[in-house]
């Protein structure tokens, strides 16, 4: 804008298509470009941690706690000492949406129902192998019947992994069940010490599955797609030849040529070839996307065609059609379908859309473009983003850069994962080895050199990112250059991005490929950490280093070097306490795992004592109820537990619980969160898929939690689209439409759009008062909160037979002498005395007070509030013998109250009236209805 104004007609119009797109977010900025730059950086930083994972920080996690990489560790606050990869879990994510994202069923429900006999099927049952050639379907069977289950069986938990190519980190065995054992504990909220050697997680992976299947109330089904492309898979998956717990379902699928012997004896679904319905289908459906029409002879000559085992499977088969589609009406069908006819398998039809894609590009200059792109992707350990082949090919502008992406990923040869490019099957990095790399293994290892001098450009500018950590070791692996590897392993940052993301496993095969035993690993990592100190100083540099040397300790303790990994955590210990404060939250983590080393080493006394400082610290610093309150809660009462102190660890683990808990529904973190992650990868089929009430049912509980990430934009979205889906659906009187009203009524509440919420809370009552029983609970809600608008609105005498109802309803829902009544009965009693009218309140108050002294006794806080509000009434009406008399008992139960919980007197459920705020409850539940599951 130039003052004030829009500069051009097409920076107007922009704005105006901005205006109307919902997942548009528009940044006014006047002043510089890097100004400028710097606020979208804030703002995209702000969208991911909020809407996206979940994450809000507190106060104190805002400011500088003098290093910069403290939020890029939330796994620490969710699962205590287990280390989370973000990444990898994103990874997995996009897996599953990718596999799911075609509209073709492909003829499923045969096999859907075999999936579903398979659940309901009496234990015990070895795993089911889902088998079929490469580009089958198994995935998107897979994934579909996943979605389905996830739908009509929410009691059930479905625990799913999609291996992408060999030799990828989603490939790495130990990765895999240290995943999956996360994701069990995430789900049953138990955070416990979790080993990441691979050999014991291996070990203990069938153990953890016992006990936590024992803590799920339903089904838990374990879906390993691709499995035999894990690296030795006989060997790191053998916990599936053990029987299984009877609530546990194994699904495996594998290629029929590379399926392990001894797996071929299990319960087999094998995917058919496809029939000529369904190519026709897979086909047409291509051709319509282009407007491409076939002539019944083509049709047939197609039909003819994908009739072999390699030609009517369903890779192949939505390939031919997107190649078809491609050459649109105004190229040559037949001549193009004659090319086609000529590729036997999906290899050599890659290998035609590739030289199709060549053909279309402008110079040859851009030809080697297509190559370069293609190898050095190939070559990576998990894909190249744009920005990385933007600086290894500076030639590469990025027009043509995005132009070929474009070709490559609508032609399924690439897609993106994680913000990575990477082949998108098999059988497309197969055909580019073919056409690209016959010359062996030098061509490969050209490649590969190509990014080692890229990576390790970027590792001496001290730009160690998860990027340069994945790769480089990797590469040097592959390149078999053992001293390189060496060199690379000491940087402390690489071990320690490694490590941290929790790849533990092959953080330990790089050192066994350099042939180092624990001991002289240990001691080399400690000798470098003591040379790189000496080049330490200032304050930033003292706090880089207190985490390099925790991390040497936590990784030495996780190797069961427990008389090594005390020096280097009580070394960190010492720099944080020096350069930071004693009572800073960084120094309660290095006493919290000192503490850990300690109660391996059975030397719980040690352990007792710092943990307590640690929570000690933890409480000051983030108050009481924060998460790593909870973790050091928990650690001491699995101490507690090693000691059989059952009693107080079982105090410690339900006050941790409860913290969790609170701490989930109110700044949804990633374990309380993870439910609404997978609900909003499916949005888009969602909002523009059919009008169901289930559909409704879910886009009303995105909307609520939405409203607790405090995101209300984007819940009015939801919540809109969810009413007028179910008005359509249900029609508008149907009791589900006056959920949504409340809940859009709350919102606008929220908002102060009061005339709004005053309009739509009116509606719901009256459809509820229509359609519910008297006494029903959610007629009693709309009737508390129109009340509530209506007292805040100044409109009393509205509100006065809504308090009445209110009194009534709880009456009828509770009997006569519920503190639940006497609850309402002061709530009428405040609204009176607001209108003046204290000869009405005072028989309110009084039958409150005797309700109140019979549940809870006579020294209970409300019957201390309500004291106090009928000595205001006394004093008011000129008895003030009896007002001094009811505040001096008000008092002595406050003094009481006050000395009970050590002179921190906490505000209790107060009796002079209604709570405004509704964010100030304890649970989602009081202020929005999720509904009935």
């Amino acid at each position: 804008k130039e003052d004030g104004r829009v500069s051009s007609v097409s920076v107007q119009q922009l704005i105006e298509q901005i205006s109307y797109m919902s997942k548009a977010k528009m940044i006014d900025h006047i002043g510089g470009v890097e100004e400028g730059a710097y606020e979208i950086y804030n703002c995209v930083e702000k969208i991911i941690k909020q809407d996206i994972l979940g994450c809000e920080t507190t106060e104190l996690e805002g400011k500088d706690l003098g290093n910069k990489e403290e939020s890029a560790a939330p796994e620490e606050v969710v699962f205590g000492d287990v280390l989370w990869d973000a990444h990898d879990e994103q990874e997995q994510m996009e897996a599953f949406q990718q596999a799911s994202s075609s509209t073709c069923e492909l003829g499923f429900e045969k096999y859907f129902e075999r999936l579903n006999d398979l659940v309901a099927a009496p234990a015990p049952i070895p795993p089911l192998l889902v088998s079929g050639g490469p580009g089958s379907g198994k995935s998107l069977l897979l994934s579909k019947w996943i979605q389905l289950q996830q739908k009509h069986s929410p009691n059930t938990l479905i625990l799913y992994h999609f291996v992408g190519r060999p030799m990828s980190t989603s490939s790495e065995s130990a990765l895999i069940i240290k995943r999956l054992t996360l994701k069990l504990m995430q789900h049953s909220w138990l955070v416990s010490p979790l080993t990441l050697d691979p050999a014991k997680l291996l070990e203990e992976f069938p153990r953890w599955l016992e006990k936590l299947s024992a803590r799920h109330q339903g089904s838990i089904i374990i879906i390993i797609d691709s499995i035999d492309q894990i690296q030795q898979a006989e060997k790191h998956m053998k916990w599936l030849i053990d029987p299984l717990p009877v609530n546990v379902r194994v699904i495996v699928s594998v290629n029929v040529e590379t399926c392990p012997q001894a797996w071929r004896l299990w319960p087999t679904l094998h995917l058919d070839p496809l029939n000529s319905k369904d190519v026709k289908s897979l086909i047409s459906a291509e051709c319509n996307s282009a407007n491409v029409k076939l002539t019944k002879e083509q049709e047939k000559k197609l039909e003819r065609h994908c009739r072999s085992a390699t030609t009517c499977n369903a890779l192949y088969v939505t390939l031919l059609g997107k190649t078809i589609a491609c050459v649109g009406n105004a190229g040559n069908i037949d001549e193009t379908l004659e090319q086609c006819f000529q590729c036997q398998d999906t290899v050599s039809l890659y290998r035609l859309v590739l030289r199709s894609i060549q053909g279309s590009l402008q110079s040859d200059k851009e030809k080697d473009l297509l190559r370069e792109i293609l190898c050095v992707i190939g070559v990576s350990h998990n894909g190249v983003s744009e920005s990385e082949l933007m600086e290894l090919y500076p030639e590469l502008s990025s027009a043509v850069l995005a132009s070929l992406i474009f070709s490559l990923h609508k032609m399924c040869l690439l897609t993106y994962g994680c913000g990575l490019l990477k082949f998108q099957h098999l059988q497309a990095w197969d055909m580019v080895r073919l056409e690209y790399m016959e010359e062996g293994e030098n061509v490969i290892s050209a490649y590969r050199q190509k990014l080692v001098e890229y990576f390790t450009m970027q590792l001496s500018r001290d730009r160690v990112t998860w990027r340069s950590a994945d790769e480089l070791p990797w590469l040097f692996q592959q390149q078999g250059d053992k001293q390189k590897l060496h060199k690379c392993l000491l940087n402390l940052f690489v071990s320690q991005n490694l490590y941290k993301r929790g790849h533990f496993a092959e953080l330990l095969s790089y050192w066994q490929l350099v042939g180092k035993d624990k001991s002289s690993m240990a001691a080399e990592y400690f000798d470098s950490l003591k040379e790189y100190e000496k080049s330490c100083e200032g304050e930033e540099s003292m706090i880089c280093l207190a985490d390099l040397y925790e991390t040497l300790g936590r990784f030495l303790k996780d190797l069961g070097l427990l008389s090594q990994a005390v020096a280097p955590l009580q070394r960190s210990l010492e720099i944080r306490e020096t350069a930071l404060d004693p009572d800073h939250p960084r120094v309660a983590q290095s006493l919290h795992q000192l503490a850990g080393v300690y109660v391996q080493w059975k030397k719980f006394g040690n352990a007792e004592q710092l943990y307590k400082q640690a929570l000690e610290i933890s409480e000051n610093a983030y108050g009481a109820e924060h998460p790593r309150v909870a973790r050091e809660l928990d650690a001491l009462a699995t101490l507690y537990q090693k000691q059989s102190k059952y009693e107080q660890a079982e105090q410690l683990r339900k006050k941790s619980f409860k913290i969790r808990q609170k701490a989930a529904r109110r700044k949804g973190s990633l374990c309380g969160f993870a439910l609404l992650r997978q609900r909003a990868l499916q949005l888009e089929e969602l909002t523009l898929g059919k009008d169901t009430p289930d559909n409704a049912r879910t886009l009303n509980e995105l909307g609520v939690l939405y409203y607790l990430q405090n995101n209300l934009e984007t819940a009015e979205l939801f919540l809109k689209r969810s009413l007028e889906m179910r008005e359509r659906v249900l029609g508008s009187d149907h009791p589900d439409c006056a959920q949504s009203l409340n809940n859009l009524a709350a919102l606008y509440n929220e908002k102060k759009h009061y005339d709004k919420a005053e309009e739509l809370y009116e509606k719901a009552l009256d459809i509820r008062r229509r359609a519910l029983a008297p006494d029903h609970p959610s007629l009693a809600y709309t009737v508390k909160h129109l009340a509530v608008l209506y007292k805040k609105m100044g409109k009393l005498d509205k509100a006065v037979p809504l308090y009445e109802l209110a009194v009534e309803i709880r009456q009828k829902s509770f009997g006569p002498k519920h503190p639940s009544v006497a609850t309402a009965l002061v709530n009428l009693a405040v609204l009176y005395c607001q209108m003046k009218k204290q000869v009405e309140a005072l028989p309110l108050y009084e039958r409150a007070l005797k309700i109140y002294e019979d549940s809870f006794g006579h020294m209970h806080p409300r019957v201390g509030e309500t004291l106090k509000n009928l000595a205001v009434l006394s004093y008011e009406g000129g008895d003030f013998e009896k007002a001094a008399e009811l505040y001096k008992r008000a008092m002595e139960i406050k003094e009481a109250e006050t000395l009970l919980i050590g002179g921190k007197a906490t505000s209790r459920h107060s009796s002079s009236g209604d709570t405004f705020s509704l964010k100030s409850a304890l649970s989602p539940n009081i202020f929005l209805e999720h509904g009935q599951r």
